[in-house]
């Protein structure tokens, strides 16, 4: 994960970015902006906070990663800091070819140039795109004080009051963003990325449009993947091949996993196959699934690697194994599958649970 506590802002610029698909055009400014200390730290906090995921991406080119604008720019700022306000309207144009659907928010551009921001124990220098797209209404109350004397020879005051609405960017919620780090020029950078409001067909265009980035191979990714493929083997690709896979088998199958995983440092498909799976023959299965997977997604899952705490962690949320009964009932499945039975009697289908205490 990023650590940006000795981080400050060397340069910062804002441009207006709106939706190319109804010729909203875009602003573009001609000076850098100047920062006091108080709004300085506001800005790091604000630009930075939200990035507290260890998934990183590298910018790409279907050709060649130099033929990526936002490559090229980043890579233009790197060398010379000073290029930061012409390569800054460089990306505004360039995000504002990639805004074609119609349902693109305009908003504020901030392009930002970072020092000593710390990556994996390396102290390196970033730059960082930022859009707020959407704005919070907020109060400002005014007031015009008096002062006078009173009899007993106090200070009293009076004062007329003024409340008004105004919209603005809210700071404790960045909207987009990606901070570029000054570090494996040669795969693309390392990328961190920040969507908010990543909903909708109209969401992509900041990933895949402007940014054209793709998962990078380290530990993070090699876990989500491996995790991600054997999640769709239980849940999905078992049941088709074996008809008496129950719903309880499988959640015994992705908790042993989901154990695995945060019981090891590292992985190796060896070892999680003997001991997750077991079954000679759904060995075979998982195999040639993996196989299957890695065409259809464009990936590769690699048979050994150090276990990421945070992709584990990341996919734990999905990994729940609930047992779904109509509309009525939900089983969640910790552990042991024996204390578990499934039937059928004259008043339908059924579970029997066993358990020692009830909390």
């Amino acid at each position: 994960m990023p650590v940006f506590e000795s981080s400050s802002i060397k340069a910062v610029a804002i441009h207006r970015v709106g939706n190319k698909e109804t010729d909203e055009g875009y602003v573009l400014s001609d000076r850098l902006q100047r920062l006091n200390e108080m709004l300085q730290d506001l800005l790091v906090g604000y630009f930075v906070s939200p990035f507290k995921v260890e998934e990183y991406y590298n910018l790409y080119d279907d050709d060649n990663v130099l033929m990526n604008p936002v490559f090229q720019s980043a890579t233009a700022i790197f060398e010379d800091n000073t290029t930061l306000l012409d390569e800054s309207k460089n990306i505004a144009r360039h995000l504002y070819d990639a805004c074609t659907h119609p349902n693109i928010k305009a908003g504020d551009l901030f392009v930002v140039y970072f020092s000593e921001c710390m990556l994996n124990g390396e102290t390196i220098d970033a730059v960082g795109i930022f859009k707020a797209e959407n704005k919070s209404q907020f109060l400002k109350v005014t007031h015009d004080e008096e002062e006078w004397d009173s009899a007993d020879g106090s200070r009293s005051a009076t004062a007329l009051f003024k409340i008004d609405v105004d919209k603005g960017i809210d700071i404790s919620r960045l909207d987009k963003g990606a901070i570029i780090f000054n570090t494996e020029k040669e795969k693309g950078y390392v990328v961190s990325i920040v969507d908010s409001t990543n909903r909708g067909m109209d969401a992509v265009y900041w990933k895949d449009n402007f940014l054209r980035v793709r998962q990078r191979q380290d530990e993070y990714y090699n876990t989500h993947q491996v995790m991600q493929a054997y999640k769709q083997f239980v849940t999905k690709e078992l049941p088709q091949q074996y008809e008496n896979v129950s719903k309880a088998s499988q959640a015994e199958m992705l908790n042993r996993s989901m154990d695995f995983f945060k019981q090891n440092d590292s992985f190796d498909m060896d070892d999680f196959t003997r001991d997750v799976i077991g079954q000679p023959e759904v060995i075979d299965s998982f195999n040639q699934y993996r196989s299957h997977y890695e065409e259809e997604n464009d990936v590769q899952i690699a048979d050994n690697f150090a276990i990421s705490d945070g992709a584990v962690k990341k996919q734990s949320r999905s990994y729940k194994s609930v047992i779904k009964l109509d509309k009525n009932f939900h089983i969640y499945v910790h552990g042991d599958r024996k204390l578990i039975e499934q039937g059928e009697d004259e008043k339908g289908k059924y579970y029997k649970v066993y358990y020692n205490e009830e909390s």
